[in-house]
């Protein structure tokens, strides 16, 4: 399965399979939106496998289209992006320094610092 709807320590969230592409291109969003709706979740759980090719380079705006359409749905956003799993931009770099002042997107080294995250609300 592409998503799944996962609980764990009464943290329920979207997630996608570390390994599997999901986003060809940004209007796959709607695919992680529909996940969230049909589970009754308002998180996400996204592995860099799972985003679109030009996520991490903000040039590209991909980042921008994808976050926008999840914040008008009001769905946070946890990225788990182990060191060396994807090449961030500087912008990209400077707009998660901006992000982390706000509750809608995050990214983490660490599976469970983005559950930790992904707990706030």
């Amino acid at each position: 399965m592409d998503l799944a709807v996962v609980d764990e320590g009464g943290v329920q969230f979207v997630e996608g399979s570390p390994d599997h592409g999901l986003m060809a291109s940004v209007r796959d969003v709607d695919r992680v939106i529909e996940a969230c709706f049909s589970g009754g979740v308002r998180c996400a759980l996204l592995h860099p496998a799972n985003l679109t090719a030009a996520f991490f380079d903000l040039s590209s705006g991909e980042a921008g289209e994808i976050l926008q359409k999840l914040r008008n749905y009001w769905i946070r956003l946890a990225v788990v992006c182990p060191p060396g799993a994807a090449d961030f931009s500087s912008r990209f770099g400077e707009m998660v320094a901006e992000e982390r002042r706000g509750q809608h997107f995050g990214v983490f080294e660490a599976r469970h610092a983005a559950i930790a995250w992904l707990a706030q609300t």
